[in-house]
């Protein structure tokens, strides 16, 4: 396990990288890939997927990391998953009602968490259908006070992630609320067509 010197040596890299290549990204969704691809391999105790009774899928599953920006419909209704990593194909632009789990108590709180072992926050529901994770993060991206979307890191580890990796997390959000701005995100996405994009109501 990385100490916080480390850690904090390994994010600040990072951000620099991620800013300049994001910046130079052909619009929104491809900035915030340069952030997603980023945090499952910045973040997490690595150690966490070796104890006993790690994972909450028997046997574990093949993928164990997963990151995406569950960003807000201007319906106000649903948040697309947008820049998914390791997320099906079919979930790439799915529609999930904003009040759904986690992500929805971000987007009415705005406030960041994490959920060191998801086994016990009975609250949790799956969204994601690559694995069941066993910890995860949320961080609100937010730019002059309005509320754009969530960051979502997952890994099917329990004890994978803490407040540490949160902190950082968060640095890369506002990172990542300024760039989909500049790249007029808004837009982009009052511009899709949710017609034929499936919904999800429900966690399973």
């Amino acid at each position: 396990m990385r100490d916080t010197l480390e850690l904090s040596h390994d994010a600040m890299l990072a951000l620099t990288r991620v800013a300049a290549e994001a910046a130079a990204a052909a619009g929104p969704e491809d900035a915030l890939w340069c952030v997603t691809r980023t945090l499952p391999a910045l973040l997490g105790d690595r150690a966490a997927a070796l104890a006993p009774g790690a994972f909450r899928d028997d046997p574990p599953p093949a993928v164990t990391s997963a990151c995406a920006v569950f960003l807000r419909m201007p319906d106000g209704r649903h948040h697309l998953i947008g820049a998914p990593v390791n997320f099906p194909a079919a979930q790439h632009h799915e529609l999930v009602d904003i009040a759904l789990g986690h992500p929805g108590h971000v987007a009415a709180t705005r406030r960041a968490m994490v959920l060191h072992d998801t086994t016990l926050h009975a609250s949790f529901v799956k969204i994601l259908q690559a694995f069941r994770a066993g910890s995860s993060m949320f961080t609100p991206m937010l730019w002059r006070d309005d509320y754009l979307g969530v960051i979502i890191c997952a890994n099917a580890a329990r004890g994978t992630f803490g407040e540490r990796d949160l902190a950082v997390q968060t640095a890369f959000a506002g990172l990542a609320s300024a760039l989909f701005v500049a790249h007029g995100g808004p837009a982009w996405l009052a511009a899709i067509d949710t017609a034929a994009l499936p919904v999800r109501r429900t966690g399973n």
